[in-house]
């Protein structure tokens, strides 16, 4: 992460892209810090790769300021920026093998023989392709052409390493695992890496920050956690994960909110479980699915417990997503219980009593 008091890496000041009529970015106005790993996260067509090819200088902005270690990158090109790119289709070089795909970019640098070697050897190295310096392209795995991609981009030690969508291709085994080599990389090399994906759960995994995008604006920036926790809309929270909204009553009352819950009763919250700001009359209460817990023959709870029925349950082997019609409420709420040793699996048509607790609730304002 960055040193205190330092400036941010890069800095963007109400920057704006048009496509003819098409208004692409927003007033984007966004600091990210040295050695951070950020990440552009929103649906298809929010804008975040537009975002990330501007910072790297493939797109021009139509207007804002967009600064980069203190300079001003109005009219600078891409191969001018401390800046490099690894692009969703990797763009390895089919005719040339590992070590020349990686000593590419490095052929304007002036390196003597040895030095172009030592370069190569050790972004292989730092990638996990140690040896693989004479494989042919075509004979290289997804994830090793992913390595390779990310050793050919980090061999000229840019400042800041642009991901977009580098995962996508890959199948689920091998995405989580290059998901946790991508972070620890990130950790060993201290330079800033901005991702762009609209994969929620990769984005949360791997992240010092997240922006959450829609339609060219920046709905939110904050860390995993706080994005999680507490959205600062509806929207974001329906995009990130998933999440139950009950229809509210809110009624500010000094500091806490007290709020008349569909289907869940009374309930007192903290202020600073209203992120949007503190809602006044009609309102939705949110709680994620694993925030709430069956309570099943016999268990008792401290917690506040509702009363519903089981609508529909899925098995996934260790969890058991349950949909719960509670009392007083038209739509099922989800939730998500582990299965231990002991625990049933209860099943549609069942009574259900649902344990939560107010401190998990997010409150919005309609």
């Amino acid at each position: 992460m960055s040193t205190p008091n330092a400036p941010p890496l890069i800095q963007l000041s109400d920057v704006d892209k048009y496509y003819g009529d098409y208004h692409a970015l927003r007033s984007v106005t966004l600091d990210i810090e040295q050695g951070e790993f950020f990440s552009l996260l929103g649906p298809s067509g929010c804008g975040k790769t537009t975002l990330l090819r501007t910072i790297a200088g493939f797109e021009d902005a139509s207007s804002g300021v967009l600064m980069l270690g203190g300079e001003n990158m109005k009219g600078v090109p891409a191969n001018k920026r401390p800046t490099n790119m690894v692009f969703q289709s990797y763009a390895i070089f089919p005719h040339l093998n590992v070590f020349e795909n990686v000593a590419f970019g490095l052929r304007k640098k002036g390196l003597s023989a040895t030095e172009k070697d030592t370069k190569v050897r050790d972004a292989l190295a730092m990638v996990g392709l140690d040896g693989y310096g004479d494989r042919a392209a075509h004979a290289l795995s997804g994830g090793q052409r992913q390595r390779v991609a990310l050793a050919r981009a980090l061999v000229l030690q840019p400042k800041v390493l642009l991901l977009d969508e580098p995962l996508s291709a890959l199948d689920k085994k091998m995405r989580e695992q290059m998901q946790t080599e991508l972070r620890r990389l990130q950790r060993q090399v201290g330079i800033t890496f901005i991702l762009v994906t609209h994969d929620q759960e990769e984005a949360l995994i791997m992240s010092d920050r997240i922006a959450v995008m829609f339609e060219g604006e920046i709905a939110q920036v904050a860390a995993p956690q706080t994005l999680y926790r507490r959205p600062a809309s509806q929207k974001i929270a329906n995009f990130i994960g998933v999440m139950n909204f009950m229809p509210a009553t809110a009624t500010p009352a000094g500091g806490v909110v007290n709020v008349d819950i569909a289907g869940l009763g009374i309930a007192t919250l903290d202020a600073d479980q209203c992120p949007g700001g503190v809602p006044n009359g009609a309102a939705h209460v949110g709680i994620r699915p694993e925030m709430m817990s069956l309570l099943f023959y016999g268990e008792t709870s401290t917690a506040s417990v509702a009363q519903g029925v089981i609508e529909e349950q899925s098995y996934y082997g260790d969890m058991t997503y349950y949909d719960v019609r509670l009392e007083g409420v038209s739509d099922p709420v989800t939730l998500s219980m582990k299965n231990i040793v002991g625990r049933p699996v209860l099943e549609r048509g069942e009574a259900a009593r649902v344990s939560w607790d107010p401190r998990a609730l997010v409150l919005f304002g309609n």
